[in-house]
């Protein structure tokens, strides 16, 4: 018998019929003894319609600003999941299973005061686990906790995937399955690149990586939780028939495992190439080379809530002036310059030149530490399909490199080859 705590995201709850699919999958859990907590997301579509209302309503109301107060945005986009974790619950009881749904708060699931996007402080399991041990499925709303001010809090987008591992580390869960609609993490976007392979395995590292660099399978959030607490977290479809053979199996269920790089026998020089689309590039000419021009240039952005990734520096040949260049995503391009143009004084550059429509793209790999001429493969491999690279920024298991966009998909294909991730 072990502790599964089993998520599903909302194109799995869409509707009726699949939120019935689901229940099944929960009771293909049950009826082979374990003890289940679940997870879901609100129904498909239905957070951004929620959102859409909260939006528009002070407009409706006469208002021309759009705002409104964030605790209240929480108290109506909380309700999607609230409506779902019911619906399930009745499904499993109608099923003959024991179960009941739990809101984010009746944990509760404590937050910090960071309404719309807040973080876990602390989760009392132990009514759960209680509950779980006495054979009832725990049905529990996710991407909701319950904030300082004794308010609903939301966790941000992709929060369920958080609510889900944090739950598990907070019960001690033997594993907690990530249901969503795919199979599993591939090598790369299989839209593009039909020969992307399904990984077995994959190093909690290199999906932290892969999920900020653009792989849309799990939340950052949720990744960077299982690392630090070692929940073994697995990837899988809740398309497939909740009674095919081996979809039970305990120790090797179909999917793929994000685990600690130590269960992973034999490691991959690289094991995916991801990509994010929409990244634009701002550059600083002719900027002063003292101390603290990087913070009077990357402070301002912070506070504006910019995400500034990657970021180059000239060397300057006199000691005087140098030229800086960041990338920002495309849509914070004119919020960016705004807060550079308003400091523009205090960082004491000439000119500032942007550029939008670039991709990025991510060689992805824990082997990378002790093998050479990694880059060198990938710069090579791109020179000889014309592909030219206006930026390049490397770690120990990462190599980005920012192209034109209409290269993005021959980048893509070119890398995945290059390091032999078609072969099976």
């Amino acid at each position: 018998m072990a502790r599964i705590v089993m998520k599903f995201g909302g194109t799995s709850v869409a509707d009726l019929n699949r939120i019935h699919n689901v229940a099944r999958h929960v009771k293909r859990e049950v009826d082979a003894g374990h003890e289940v907590a679940v997870v879901v997301s609100a129904m498909s579509g239905k957070t951004n319609e929620l959102v859409g209302w909260v939006e528009n309503m002070p407009k409706v109301a006469g208002s021309n600003a759009p705002f409104y107060d964030a605790r209240e945005y929480d108290a109506v986009v909380a309700s999607g999941e609230q409506v779902t974790s019911g619906l399930l619950a009745i499904a499993l009881q109608s099923m003959g299973i024991n179960a009941r749904s739990w809101q984010g708060w009746q944990l509760p699931i404590k937050t910090d005061n960071a309404h719309g996007a807040a973080r876990i402080l602390d989760i009392d399991g132990a009514d759960i686990i209680r509950r779980m041990g006495e054979g009832q499925v725990a049905v529990v709303a996710g991407f909701q906790g319950l904030g300082p001010d004794n308010r609903m809090a939301t966790l941000g987008r992709g929060g369920s995937d958080t609510s889900a591992v944090a739950i598990a580390a907070a019960v001690k869960a033997d594993r907690c399955d990530i249901y969503t609609d795919v199979d599993g993490v591939y090598t790369t976007d299989p839209r593009i690149e039909p020969k992307a392979r399904r990984l077995k395995k994959i190093a909690f590292e290199e999906m932290l990586e892969m999920a900020s660099l653009g792989a849309k399978v799990l939340q950052v959030r949720s990744v960077e939780l299982a690392m630090v607490h070692k929940v073994r977290t697995f990837v899988r479809s809740s398309f497939e028939d909740p009674d095919a053979p081996g979809m039970g199996d305990l120790l090797n269920p179909p999917g793929t495992l994000i685990c600690d790089e130590d269960e992973i026998v034999e490691q991959e020089v690289v094991t995916g190439i991801a990509y994010a689309k929409d990244e634009a590039q701002i550059s600083l000419r002719r900027l002063a080379d003292r101390p603290g021009v990087s913070a009077a240039i990357f402070g301002p952005l912070a506070e504006a809530h910019i995400n500034v990734d990657m970021i180059v520096q000239n060397i300057s040949e006199d000691g005087s002036k140098t030229d800086m260049t960041f990338t920002v995503p495309s849509g914070d391009v004119n919020k960016a310059l705004k807060v550079l143009s308003d400091n523009k004084e205090k960082i004491g550059y000439d000119v500032v030149q942007s550029e939008s429509g670039l991709v990025k793209v991510s060689v992805i790999g824990i082997g990378m530490r002790s093998h050479a001429g990694v880059a060198a493969s990938a710069f090579r491999a791109l020179a000889e399909k014309g592909i030219n690279i206006k930026a390049i920024t490397t770690s120990e298991i990462k190599i980005s490199i920012l192209i034109d966009g209409p290269y993005a998909e021959l980048a893509v294909r070119t890398l995945h080859s290059a390091y032999g991730l078609d072969k099976s």
